[in-house]
């Protein structure tokens, strides 16, 4: 007799579609769904539209209050504010946590998607008294913070049962005492996600020619002006490449509440700022906003090279993701460790906020198309290795099956 599935409560921090949502949305599609039973907590926004779509039973809430201590998004100086915007939520995610043990009463496992959001932790092992997965995605801020840290080695301590951490450079990040289980994130690269008729694919996708493309949400912090000051300095060098950006702005900024989020520099209207770039170098011919865009692959079949020069010391999933088409990538990164990216095996890595060397790793590619091809195929087969999803997957499954059976 076959076991019954475990049900498994996934708590995910933003409402907005990127990376972590992504990753997690495709872990839960690629377990077998007689072995788990998932349900979703989620903020209200395009991440749940996508998880009904999935055919995952879910509650949405105004918010999920957080505990930000993230190397990117720590609170210093005016970001102190951001703690308001926590308390407001903190009702919201209580509430929805009490509703879900209303709602699904034999919940056997609770895995958070970031361990930034420190407060579901503890409600919901007060709540549902069941193990507690973290999965930690970002890097971590290691220096100052001795309060904030304490507070986090507790709940870790008291609270979580396992920790996940997605690559080896998130993992080294780590304080000692968190005993973390790398699990790579996966990506389908067998499936049929691509799938858009050549005829609805934005023309600078469909032209012959040599494409460069970023990826992801549109946030100063993932590089996208230095890309595109990387692309005037080609363009000035006289070579004949399209530039193409794929995303949009985290979140619509208008009326008095995006004025006062741009005033204290919270939130920037990065769009605007790209396309007052565009226009004000002539770079109209060459550089291409296409916007969100859900079937990615669709993209990384049609480009040459990925970009990824964010500020982050990180390589992204969108270095994976366009490794599965053969397509090698430029990642800002300092002493990358080998499960991600290998310089010059791979791709290239280069200093982050620095246009005139991300211009040179593009006129190498361009200029080389031998190391383009064999840079592809390398990291096309360490994707292989570390970023199968379904592989992945029945690793997380084995840790949900383990907490459950002890």
């Amino acid at each position: 007799m076959k076991p019954a599935a475990i049900s498994v409560l996934y708590i995910h921090h933003s409402g907005i579609f990127g990376g972590a949502s992504r990753s997690l949305l495709e872990m839960i599609d690629a377990l077998p769904v007689d072995a788990v039973a998932p349900y979703l907590i989620t903020p209200e926004g395009n991440v749940a539209e996508i998880a009904a779509r999935q055919g995952v039973p879910l509650l949405t809430t105004r918010g999920i209050s957080q505990l930000d201590c993230t190397r990117y998004g720590h609170y210093r100086g005016v970001r102190w504010l951001l703690v308001l915007r926590e308390l407001w939520f903190l009702p919201f995610t209580i509430a929805a946590l009490l509703k879900a043990k209303a709602r699904w009463k034999t919940i056997q496992v609770i895995h958070v998607n970031e361990l930034a959001a420190l407060l579901p932790v503890v409600v919901g092992k007060l709540l549902f008294r069941t193990p507690v997965v973290v999965h930690i995605r970002s890097l971590m801020q290691t220096t100052g913070m001795p309060v904030r840290h304490r507070l986090l080695r507790y709940v870790v301590q008291h609270c979580v049962d396992r920790i996940i951490a997605i690559d080896e450079t998130v993992m080294a990040n780590l304080p000692d005492e968190f005993a973390a289980t790398i699990i790579h994130n996966g990506f389908a690269f067998d499936s049929t996600q691509g799938t858009i008729a050549l005829g609805k694919l934005p023309p600078a996708l469909v032209r012959k020619s040599f494409k460069v493309a970023m990826v992801g949400s549109l946030m100063p912090m993932k590089g996208q002006l230095d890309f595109l000051e990387a692309a005037r300095i080609c363009v000035g060098r006289g070579l004949a490449i399209d530039f193409i950006m794929v995303g949009d702005n985290v979140r619509q900024l208008s009326g008095i509440r995006g004025w006062f989020l741009q005033r204290l520099n919270f939130s920037r209207d990065v769009k605007a700022e790209i396309e007052t770039f565009i226009q004000a170098h002539g770079l109209a011919e060459n550089v291409h906003l296409i916007g969100f865009m859900a079937n990615v692959k669709d993209v990384y079949d049609r480009i040459d090279v990925l970009c990824f020069p964010s500020h982050l010391n990180a390589a992204g999933r969108p270095v994976f993701e366009a490794a599965f088409s053969k397509v090698p990538s430029i990642v800002a990164i300092d002493n990358p460790f080998g499960d991600t990216i290998v310089d010059r095996e791979t791709g290239l890595c280069i200093k982050a906020g620095d246009p005139v060397a991300l211009a040179d790793a593009i006129e190498y590619f361009y200029k080389n198309p031998a190391e383009l091809r064999r840079m592809g195929n390398s990291a096309y087969d360490l994707a292989r290795r570390n970023f199968d999803i379904k592989t992945n997957a029945s690793q997380v499954l084995d840790i949900y099956r383990t907490l459950v059976n002890r």
